[in-house]
C-alpha cells in the first residue's frame, strides 16, 4: 500500500524533518506551511493521512480538520500540539482526529503511530469494500423478473425492508427465499449489521437448541466452556431462519419466547439474554396446514407471519426465463472469459417449455454448464445438458402465437444488440430494419438500451 502523508506545520524545521523521516520509511510525504495551504492541496490531491499543527496562523488544525471533512472524508488526521492540553485534544478527536501527540515529536512515536492508523485504515477500507460488495451482491439487481408476479414481490421487499417487522417467506426450492431475506435486510436499517443465515432443518435436533441459543458450561457431556447463541451472535442485525418448518415443536416454544420478549435463556443458564434481532422466517411448506396437524404452533405461525411473500415457482412466470438466460449469461461469461452472446430461438423455445422443477438454480446450472461446452458464441440445444434435449414442449408453453412471438422476438433482438456490442445502427441493420423501429421495439419489449457496465456506471 502506498501512502501519502500531508505534514502541515508553521515551523520550516519541524515540516523538513519530519519529511525526511517519513520518506526515509517509504512513505510519500509532502508539506503545507498553514491550514490554508494544506486545504488548497487536499482539494487538489488525495492524501491518506495529515499529520497537522493545532496552533498556526490562518487556519489553524482544528478547523482545517472540520473543512477537510467536507473535502476529503477519507483523509485520516494525526493532531500535533506544543500546549498539553486535555481540552484541545478531547476537541480534535470529537471533530475525527484518528490520533493525536504532544510536541517535541519523537519521531520513533510518530513512525510507531502512523504504521497503527494505515493498519486501522487498510482494515476499515476492507471493511467498506466488503459491505459494498455484500451489499451490491445481495440487493435487487440479483433479484431477476419482469413478470407482474415478480413486480409484487419487489413491491413487498420495498415495503417492508424499512421495518423491523417480521417476515415469512414462503416459495418451492430454488425461487430465491435467502435472496429475498437479504434484499430486505441490505435494504434496511440494520443494513451495516450481520445478516445471519440458518438452515434449520441441517442441523441434528441434539445441537440446535444450543446453537440458536448458546450453553453455558457444564450443560451437557462436552459443553467444556460458554458458547453464545446464534440468536446473540445475531444481536442487532438480522436471522434468517430457512426451513423454518422443520424446527422441532420444543424449540418453537423459546422462538416464541424470543419473538415476543426479545429474551431466551441459554442451555443450563438461570437467567435471561437479551437480543435485539430481525427474524425473516422461509419455508417450502404449508405452515397452515401444519398448525392443523400440531406439527407447527399456530401462535408462532401467526407471530412469524407478519408479512407474508409468496415467491412464484420459474414455472408460473415463464415469461421471465428469457431474462434469467440472459442474465446467466452476462455472469457465466464474464467469470470464464467466453464470448457468449445468447442463444438461439430452438434453445429459448425449449428452455421456455422445460418443466424446471429445480426452479431458477436449475436454470442456472443449465447456463453454466452449456456456457462451458458451447464452441461458438451462440448456445444451441447441443450444448445443454442431455436430459433437457429430450424434452417435449409441455403444455405450459404460451398457446398464442402472439405471445410465443414476443419472448422469441425479445431474445432475439437482446442477442443481436449484444453481438454488435449495443451499436443500435448496426443491429438494426443486422436485423433489417429501421432504426426508429428498433428503439420502438425495445421500448415495446422492455429491452435495455444499453450495456449492463453504462446503466451501473
Amino acid at each position: 500500500m502506498s501512502v501519502k502523508v500531508l505534514i502541515v506545520d508553521d515551523e520550516k524545521a519541524i515540516r523538513e524533518s519530519l519529511e525526511l523521516v517519513l520518506r526515509d520509511e517509504g512513505y510519500r510525504s509532502d508539506t503545507a506551511a498553514d491550514g490554508e495551504e494544506a486545504l488548497e492541496k487536499l482539494k487538489l490531491e488525495n492524501y491518506d493521512v495529515v499529520i497537522t499543527d493545532i496552533k498556526m496562523p490562518k487556519l489553524d488544525g482544528i478547523e482545517l480538520l472540520r473543512k477537510a471533512n467536507h473535502i476529503s472524508p477519507d483523509t485520516f488526521f494525526i493532531i500535533m500540539t506544543a500546549y498539553a492540553s486535555v481540552n484541545t485534544a478531547i476537541e480534535a478527536l470529537r471533530e475525527g482526529a484518528y490520533d493525536y501527540f504532544i510536541k517535541p515529536v519523537e519521531f520513533d512515536d510518530v513512525i510507531l503511530r502512523l504504521k497503527r492508523l494505515i493498519s486501522y485504515k487498510k482494515l476499515a477500507n476492507e471493511n467498506k469494500s466488503l459491505r459494498q460488495r455484500l451489499s451490491a451482491e445481495s440487493g435487487f439487481q440479483n433479484i431477476i423478473g419482469k413478470s407482474d408476479s415478480m413486480k409484487r414481490v419487489f413491491d413487498l421487499i420495498h415495503r417492508v425492508s424499512q421495518t423491523n417487522s417480521n417476515v415469512l417467506i414462503v416459495g418451492k426450492s430454488g425461487t430465491g427465499k435467502e435472496l429475498v431475506a437479504k434484499a430486505i435486510h441490505y435494504n434496511g436499517p440494520r443494513k451495516d449489521q450481520i445478516f445471519l443465515p440458518v438452515n434449520c432443518g441441517a442441523i441434528s435436533e441434539n445441537l440446535i437448541e444450543s446453537e440458536l441459543f448458546g450453553h453455558k458450561k457444564g450443560a451437557f457431556t462436552g459443553a467444556t466452556e460458554d458458547k453464545l447463541g446464534l440468536f446473540k451472535v445475531a444481536d442487532g442485525g438480522t436471522i434468517f431462519l430457512d426451513e423454518i418448518g422443520d424446527l422441532p415443536l420444543n424449540l418453537q416454544v423459546k422462538l416464541l419466547r424470543v419473538l415476543e420478549d426479545r429474551q431466551f435463556i441459554p442451555v443450563g443458564a438461570t437467567r435471561p439474554v437479551s437480543t435485539n434481532v430481525r427474524i425473516i422466517a422461509a419455508t417450502n411448506q404449508n405452515l397452515y396446514e401444519k398448525t392443523k396437524t400440531g406439527e407447527f404452533r399456530e401462535d408462532l405461525y401467526y407471530r412469524l407471519n407478519v408479512v407474508e411473500i409468496k415467491l412464484p415457482s420459474l414455472n408460473e412466470r415463464r415469461e421471465d426465463i428469457p431474462v434469467l438466460v440472459n442474465h446467466f449469461i452476462e455472469k457465466f461469461r464474464a467469470e470464464m472469459g467466453r464470448k457468449i452472446v445468447g442463444v438461439d430461438n430452438e434453445t429459448m423455445r425449449l428452455l421456455m417449455s422445460h418443466d424446471w422443477r429445480g426452479g431458477v438454480r436449475e436454470l442456472e446450472n443449465v447456463i453454466e454448464r452449456a456456457i462451458i461446452f458451447a464452441p461458438d458464441e451462440t448456445i444451441t440445444v447441443n450444448d445443454l445438458s442431455d436430459y433437457l434435449k429430450g424434452n417435449t414442449f409441455n403444455e405450459n408453453f404460451p398457446d398464442s402465437l402472439k405471445d410465443a412471438l414476443k419472448i422469441f422476438e425479445r431474445d432475439h433482438i437482446t442477442k443481436t444488440i449484444r453481438k454488435y456490442d449495443y451499436d443500435k445502427e448496426e443491429a438494426a441493420k443486422a436485423l433489417n430494419i429501421g432504426l426508429s423501429s428498433l428503439y420502438r421495439k425495445m421500448e415495446e419489449l422492455d429491452i435495455p438500451t444499453k450495456a449492463p457496465k453504462e446503466i451501473e456506471e
